[in-house]
């Protein structure tokens, strides 16, 4: 039987961004679990997943586009996207100069009078290119709006940067002096 990696990988997110004490899983500060618990735990969930190994798991990783996990040492984390209660830690790292933000025009006026605000998440997701930002927005809805993210005065102003992976950065909090709307999609630099 072929392995599902899509429902494998949306599992995977469940127990190490959102939910990990339904699969029985405790998580460190920084997010990592050995991979054998969450093999264990997998493998309890569905038939077709009781001979799944920590090479699918590497497999999963190596062939998705997000770069949502890492496996590092026996242990495997989700990069970026915990809705989880307490905190996880991350080191703060200089950013690129201008980062992204895709979001829904309904959403505008507030974000440039109260900032980018982490909402269910821990952190205010940021990504590299523009066309990413975009591909985030239209899964929030069809009006959608990209906003340029002046990083590199906010990260001299104190505002706190971390490293997601290569396409994703995080914040805490982005001020609204730091966020510009950029014109529609046909007026996007290519």
């Amino acid at each position: 039987m072929e392995l599902d990696l899509i429902r494998l990988s949306k599992t995977i997110s469940r127990a190490l961004r959102h939910t990990p004490w339904l699969f029985e899983l405790e998580l460190d500060s920084e997010g990592w679990v050995s991979v054998e618990m969450l093999l264990s735990a997998l493998r309890q969930r569905r038939i077709e997943w009781q001979s799944l190994a920590g090479s699918d798991l590497a497999d999963l990783i190596a062939q998705s586009t997000k770069q949502r996990f890492e496996m590092r040492d026996g242990r495997i984390r989700a990069l970026y996207g915990h809705s989880l209660p307490n905190k996880l830690l991350k080191l703060p790292a200089s950013p690129p100069d201008i980062l992204y933000h895709g979001t829904i025009r309904s959403a505008l006026a507030s974000i440039l009078k109260h900032g980018l605000k982490p909402m269910g998440r821990q952190y205010v997701h940021l990504s590299t290119d523009v066309e990413t930002a975009q591909q985030v927005a239209r899964r929030k809805g069809s009006a959608t709006i990209i906003l340029r993210i002046d990083a590199v005065a906010a990260h001299q102003h104190g505002i706190a940067f971390y490293k997601g992976n290569a396409m994703v950065w995080l914040a805490d909090q982005v001020p609204p002096t730091f966020i510009q709307a950029l014109p529609s999609e046909s007026q996007l630099p290519k």
